[in-house]
């Protein structure tokens, strides 16, 4: 398996594999805990991005071929040549060309529309980010790793979430703060998507610096 891992999490690790019809997918493979508890908890996750996964159907959204759970919590997905956003933004010695960038932007916007007002339940990512935009072969981008996802009943304006998940440097301020979670959760890290894809440089730089920090007299002063 080792030489078909193309990407690790904390929670999971993503294979390359071969469908017996000479289809390329990917398999992401949710890791073991040490702890019972950890463990249930672990198939609690999987059974709820599985259960918001199924029913999204979008091409700017993570494809679901299958899944399994024998040997382990498996989702079998559309694979993506181009890999993440973050490796292409971060990871590459070659600049993405402005076209790419801009149609990598309008697909991520497509995708949250889709998430937030089309589909027949509204979905909050919580988890918007440039590792999890994956890249198909023409570069259409599709929002990935709904294992924060919240589905948000039509007559609720917003979920008050406990404990803070996510990725610092994305997090809104009402959501970091108060744990409120609404479409405005996914907007702002859309926007400090955004600023990573004009900018180059990322959400938390090394230096602990924040994006948003760094940007924000910039805007100010334009």
């Amino acid at each position: 398996f080792a030489e078909n891992l193309v990407g690790k999490g904390g929670q999971a690790e993503v294979y390359k594999g071969l469908l017996s019809n000479g289809q390329i997918i990917a398999v992401k493979r949710l890791m073991k805990k040490e702890k019972e508890k950890e463990n249930e908890d672990r198939v609690g996750d999987f059974l709820g991005e599985l259960g918001i996964i199924a029913h999204i159907s979008h091409p700017n959204a993570a494809r679901l071929l299958g899944f399994g759970i024998d040997g382990g919590l498996h989702l079998v997905l559309q694979f993506s040549p181009h890999g993440s956003l973050a490796s292409l933004l971060f990871g590459s010695e070659e600049s993405m060309d402005w076209k790419v960038r801009f149609k990598v932007a309008v697909g991520i916007a497509e995708g949250l529309r889709y998430l937030h007002h089309e589909c027949h339940r509204r979905i909050i990512h919580r988890d918007i980010k440039a590792s999890n935009i994956l890249l198909t072969e023409d570069y259409e981008a599709q929002i990935s790793d709904f294992g924060l996802a919240k589905w948000l009943p039509e007559k609720w304006t917003h979920h008050v979430v406990f404990p803070i998940e996510g990725t610092f440097g994305y997090l809104s301020p009402e959501y970091f703060m108060h744990g409120i979670v609404d479409e405005k959760t996914d907007v702002f890290a859309y926007g400090v998507l955004l600023l990573e894809l004009i900018t180059g440089r990322r959400a938390v730089d090394s230096t602990q610096q924040s994006l948003v920090i760094w940007a924000k007299p910039l805007l100010d002063a334009s």
